[in-house]
């Protein structure tokens, strides 16, 4: 992703964080810059590595801190299959995330489907279930792989 978007999400980052009372400090910035430049998920020791180029002397508990404080303001999405975390591409409204994650080349593609997450939500309705947090993860191959792959 190129810096100039990165700089608008880390923006749009800041104001939702003044807008809900809570604190982008140094930390939480530097990890939601990294996951956003990345292109592609990363897990925290991932991101520890690189955050050792940018924050003095980060440590596993910073990350993970950092993390959690991302994911409870839905400004990234942990993606369980990988045990690694992506910037959100919708962080000013909650929603379901749904991935679309191809296994060939690691591209994560998000998609925001309501009617999918409507699905889910009265599946587990009709049966006395409630979702904390209702991920959709779909392995495959994308476009680009697929065409490789029929040359």
């Amino acid at each position: 992703m190129n810096s100039e978007r990165v700089d608008r999400i880390i923006a749009r980052a800041e104001a939702l964080c003044r807008e809900r009372g809570v604190r982008l400090t140094e930390q939480r910035e530097a990890v939601l810059r990294l996951l956003c430049a990345s292109g592609k998920p990363l897990t925290a020791y991932e991101l520890l590595d690189r955050m050792r180029g940018v924050l003095k002397n980060p440590t596993p508990p910073t990350v993970y801190r950092a993390l959690d404080f991302l994911l409870g303001q839905g400004l990234v999405q942990k993606l369980e299959s990988l045990h690694a975390y992506i910037g959100c591409t919708h962080p000013d409204h909650p929603h379901a995330g749904q991935f679309l994650i191809c296994d060939a080349c690691g591209e994560v593609t998000e998609v925001e489907d309501a009617g999918l997450a409507e699905s889910l939500r009265a599946a587990g309705q009709a049966r006395g279930f409630r979702a904390k947090r209702p991920i959709v993860e779909v392995l495959g191959t994308c476009v680009r792989c697929t065409a490789k792959r029929d040359q």
